[in-house]
């Protein structure tokens, strides 16, 4: 197939598990770009996450972040569009969950800050500057992502259950460990190939000149739309299932080898 675009994950597809861009994988997507195929970065991070990529794999231009809600330009320190949960819904998705009492903990993403629920414990480092409090008192501007943190372990089918809850507000994924006790709600319609699509729209690029790359359910979306779908070896069993291609692991430079069999060919 033609390409012209290749869209990726981050964390657990283009990176190591070391959170590296690897020599390989940064000489591929350099060949690339020097070939006329340009790169696009579709990842759940938030766009403070995003600087220390762009110090490896160098400046790509505009990354979708927070799984769809907000584009960011790195050269401007910006967010530059934004798809986000209105108010009045993040109101109603809170008082659902709390409402099921699934002992749910909150955390709330709003652009560059974020803010957690006095009960919140992170899997990572707490950004400098947040905020512990009830979410309730955020809820005033609109949330970029609301992450939900359960009991361990949740069961399977969690993930579905808390979709039923917030039914017609919001999208529920996740992206990692430790699974469906960890969950990502994102504004009803918001995901990465939705994100990707409107970034791209100016360029005459369609969904079928698009290789794409995951490796977990929040990636699901934009592998269906591109034209092809490649999972690292390491990834999610639905997204194994689901891709058209499996390549490599993540640590096994799985995207590189994409890229230099495509370039090649």
């Amino acid at each position: 197939m033609p390409v012209r675009l290749f869209a990726t994950d981050l964390d657990g597809t283009l990176l190591r598990s070391d959170g590296t861009v690897s020599d390989r994988t940064r000489a591929a997507v350099d060949a690339a770009e020097a070939a006329g195929i340009g790169l696009v970065i579709a990842t759940g991070r938030p766009p403070r996450w995003i600087p220390p990529i762009v110090e490896q794999l160098g400046e790509r231009g505009l990354v979708v972040c927070g799984n769809g809600a907000l584009v960011y330009d790195p050269a401007r320190h910006e967010l530059v569009d934004r798809h986000e949960i209105e108010p009045a819904d993040a109101v109603e998705i809170v008082r659902r969950l709390r409402a099921a009492d699934i002992g749910a903990a909150l955390a709330v993403e709003q652009g560059f800050s974020f803010h957690v629920d006095p009960t919140y414990q992170p899997y990572w480092e707490l950004p400098e500057g947040h905020t512990r409090a009830p979410i309730e008192d955020f809820l005033d501007q609109p949330v970029t992502k609301l992450l939900v943190r359960l009991p361990e372990p949740a069961p399977a089918g969690t993930a579905a259950r808390v979709q039923e809850l917030v039914a017609g507000l919001a999208e529920v994924t996740h992206s990692g460990l430790p699974g469906e006790a960890f969950l990502e709600l994102s504004r009803l319609g918001v995901h990465k190939a939705h994100t990707v699509e409107r970034v791209i729209a100016a360029s005459g690029i369609d969904a079928a000149d698009v290789v794409a790359f995951g490796d977990m359910p929040n990636d699901l979306e934009l592998l269906r739309w591109a034209g092809h779908g490649v999972a690292v070896a390491n990834a999610h069993p639905t997204v194994l299932a689901e891709a058209d291609e499996i390549t490599a692991s993540n640590d096994d430079d799985g995207v590189a080898l994409v890229i230099e069999r495509l370039l090649a060919g």
